[in-house]
C-alpha cells in the first residue's frame, strides 16, 4: 500500500499552492466584501492547465488525474473557497458531461476551449421544486422544426450567470418517468435564455450563483448531449465525481481554519503566554489536525478509485459527507479558538464559516449522502 503522491500530483500542490498565494489569497476578503467573480484567476489557471488536470490530452486537457485536481482545488480552497467553487462546478459539472457523454463536435466547440479558460460552464439540474429529488424535474424539451426547444427555470446553478454555455436536464419524453430525461447543451446567447436573478448568499460571495430561465429557449438537435433518455444516468455519474470535488473544498476550507487557528494561539497571549500552551485550545487543534487528515484521504481514496476506472460512489458520498461536515466544525473551532476577535471581520474565520456551510448543502446535502451510503451498503 503506497500513500506517496506521484511526481506529477506533488508539482500540481507546489505549482498550486505558489500560485493561490500570489493571485489567490491576497485579494480573496476583498472579492467576499464586493462579490466581483474571480474572472482573472479562472483565465489564468486554465492557462496554468489546472481547468484541464482530469482530462486526457486528446480533447485539450492536461492528461492529469482525479487526485491531482483533488489537490489543486485544496489548495484553491485554502485561499479562497469562492474561486475554488466556481473552478469545482466548471471542472466537474459543466466539462465532465462533456467530455463522459458528448459527441466528437461538442468536445472540440466546447469542452477544449473550457479546458483552457476561455469559456465559463455549468450544470443545469437543481430547479425550484427540484431538489434532492432529481426525478422531479419540470423543464421540458420538445422537438420543433429541427431544434429543442426548452421551457423551464433552474435554481442555484453555480456559474450560471456567467456561462458561456450550461448543460440543461431536460424532461424530452414525459411518459418515461427518469428515461425520459436528456441533457442538453444550451449555449449564452442562445434565444429564450435569460437570467432571471443572481443570489445573495450567506457566503462563496465572489462566487456566481444564478436562477436561469428558458422561456422558448431554441438551440440545435445537435445540442443533445449523449443518448436521448440517458440524462439521468449521465447526471448521477456526474455527481459522484463532482462531490469529490466538494469534499476536497471542504478540505481545503478545514485547512485554513486550522492555518488561521495555530497562528492565532500561538501569537494570542494570555495569563503570560500563548494561548496554544493551554490545553483546552491543545486539544482542539489536535482534534481538527486528526480529522483534516482522514478527511483528505477520503477525498484521495476517492479520487484515486475513480482513476483506476473502478467503482466509487460509496467512497465519494463519504468523502463528501465528512469533509463537509468537518469543514463546519473546523470553522466554528477557529472561531471559538479567536474569541471575540473571530466574530468580527477582522479575521477571516468568520468567512470561512459562511463559506463551509454551502459544502454541506450543494452537490447533494448530508442527508442525501448518507441515504446514498446506506444504499451502497445494501440497506
Amino acid at each position: 500500500m503506497d500513500f506517496e503522491l506521484s511526481e506529477q500530483q506533488r508539482l500540481v500542490r507546489e505549482m498550486v499552492r505558489d500560485y493561490v498565494a500570489r493571485r489567490v489569497a491576497p485579494g480573496a476578503a476583498e472579492r467576499d466584501r464586493t462579490g466581483a467573480f474571480p474572472a482573472d484567476q479562472f483565465r489564468e489557471l486554465g492557462e496554468l492547465g489546472v481547468l484541464g488536470l482530469p482530462f486526457p490530452e486528446e480533447v485539450g486537457g492536461s492528461g492529469g488525474d482525479t487526485v491531482a485536481f483533488a489537490i489543486a482545488i485544496e489548495e484553491i480552497a485554502r485561499g479562497c473557497a469562492a474561486t475554488a467553487l466556481t473552478v469545482a462546478a466548471h471542472v466537474s459539472l459543466g466539462c465532465t458531461p462533456l467530455y463522459l457523454f458528448g459527441s466528437e463536435e461538442q468536445k472540440r466547440r466546447w469542452l477544449a476551449p473550457a479546458l483552457r479558460g476561455e469559456y465559463v460552464a455549468a450544470f443545469g439540474l437543481t430547479e425550484p421544486e427540484a431538489g434532492s429529488n432529481t426525478a422531479a424535474i419540470r423543464t421540458r424539451a420538445v422537438e420543433d422544426d429541427g431544434a429543442w426547444v426548452l421551457h423551464g427555470t433552474k435554481a442555484f446553478i453555480t456559474n450560471g450567470s456567467r456561462a458561456d454555455y450550461v448543460v440543461v436536464a431536460a424532461v424530452t419524453d414525459p411518459d418515461r418517468g427518469r428515461e425520459g430525461i436528456s441533457n442538453i447543451l444550451v449555449p449564452r446567447g442562445a434565444p429564450g435564455w435569460r437570467v432571471a436573478r443572481r443570489y445573495e448568499k450567506m457566503g462563496l460571495h465572489a462566487s456566481d450563483t444564478a436562477e436561469l430561465v428558458f422561456d422558448g429557449c431554441r438551440v440545435p438537435l445537435d445540442h443533445l448531449v449523449g443518448e436521448r433518455g440517458k440524462g439521468h444516468e449521465q447526471f448521477l455519474r456526474t455527481l459522484d465525481g463532482g462531490r469529490i470535488g466538494i469534499g476536497a473544498l471542504s478540505v481545503g476550507i478545514a485547512q485554513a481554519c486550522l492555518d488561521a487557528a495555530l497562528e492565532y494561539a500561538r501569537y494570542r497571549r494570555q495569563f503570560g503566554q500563548p494561548i496554544s500552551k493551554f490545553q483546552a485550545i491543545q486539544f482542539k487543534l489536535a482534534d481538527m489536525a486528526t480529522e483534516l487528515e482522514a478527511a483528505r484521504w477520503l477525498v484521495y481514496r476517492a479520487a484515486w478509485l475513480r482513476d483506476r476506472g473502478r467503482p466509487y460512489r460509496r467512497e465519494a458520498a463519504m468523502a463528501k459527507l465528512f469533509a463537509s461536515e468537518l469543514a463546519v466544525r473546523a470553522a466554528l473551532e477557529a472561531i471559538q479558538i479567536h474569541g471575540g476577535a473571530g466574530y468580527v471581520r477582522d479575521y477571516p474565520v468568520e468567512r470561512y464559516l459562511r463559506d463551509a456551510k454551502l459544502m454541506e448543502i450543494g452537490e447533494g446535502t448530508s442527508e442525501i449522502q448518507r441515504l446514498v451510503i446506506a444504499r451502497e451498503l445494501g440497506c
